[in-house]
């Protein structure tokens, strides 16, 4: 399935879909879709992608993965479809690989799929992934069904609150989704800048987080986001904690 674009997409289009294959080196850029379930992350990961798809599993799961490729604006991009999860604070499979990958995989940027008929439902997990990356664009989906249940989203609101680009999207007829594309183009080359809401820490912790983060790089030389890492082993993460300590964070930290 291509992108529902008037007039149909065709190779002198923004957007078309190539044969490349999805091997390192062959995109341009790398990017991340992350959300709850059911807010149609899938749909949208179609519609991107096309036929141009690689489906398995995630190595030692039993978990899906989804990849697929797609160019745009003269740029070849790489697409990973995440499980779909509500948190990455726990111990699932499923939120354990999204956690991960978005630590360690090195996405240029993460398109965050909302339900705009639950908001504060996909609240939870928007404002962990601004935790980690400020590269994140919101696709706030099914914004058809949110206006048949009469329900008024403030888009610029939610994206002054957020500190990041929000884009109404109804991926299942294609609506939104160039905008989305130059959106998030803007946001990996610079052009939108963004200021991710992150909660603020009570002096004592700060303090206990900027002690722990020189000694996690002094351990595990190029680690990135030490500073959530950090973050999790003070909640008292156990799978953080167990990485920490058998040296499976090493392995993790992506090569230079």
């Amino acid at each position: 399935m291509k992108l529902r674009l008037k007039p149909p997409a065709c190779e002198t289009c923004p957007l078309y879909h190539r044969e490349w294959l999805l091997e390192e080196g062959k995109w341009d850029h790398l990017l991340a879709l992350a959300g709850n379930p059911n807010t149609g992350k899938s749909t949208l990961f179609n519609a991107l992608t096309g036929l141009r798809q690689h489906v398995g599993n995630w190595p030692g799961k039993t978990v899906t993965r989804a990849e697929g490729g797609f160019s745009f604006g003269g740029k070849r991009y790489k697409v990973v479809d995440l499980p779909g999860t509500y948190s990455l604070l726990t111990m699932s499979p499923e939120e354990e690989i999204a956690r991960d990958f978005l630590l360690f995989g090195r996405p240029d940027a993460v398109i965050v799929v909302m339900d705009a008929t639950m908001l504060e439902r996909n609240l939870n997990l928007t404002l962990q992934i601004l935790e980690i990356t400020p590269r994140v664009v919101v696709a706030l989906n099914l914004m058809d069904e949110a206006r048949r249940r009469g329900i008024r989203v403030n888009v610029p609101g939610l994206s002054r609150e957020l500190g990041v680009p929000v884009v109404p999207t109804v991926a299942r007829s294609g609506q939104g989704l160039r905008r989305l594309l130059e959106t998030v183009q803007g946001v990996i080359d610079g052009r939108i800048p963004t200021h991710p809401r992150r909660v603020r820490l009570d002096p004592a912790l700060e303090a206990a987080v900027e002690t722990l983060v020189p000694l996690l790089l002094e351990a595990f030389p190029g680690l990135p986001h030490a500073r959530w890492i950090a973050l999790r082993l003070l909640d008292g993460d156990p799978s953080i904690r167990r990485a920490v300590e058998t040296g499976e964070l090493a392995q993790l930290i992506p090569s230079p």
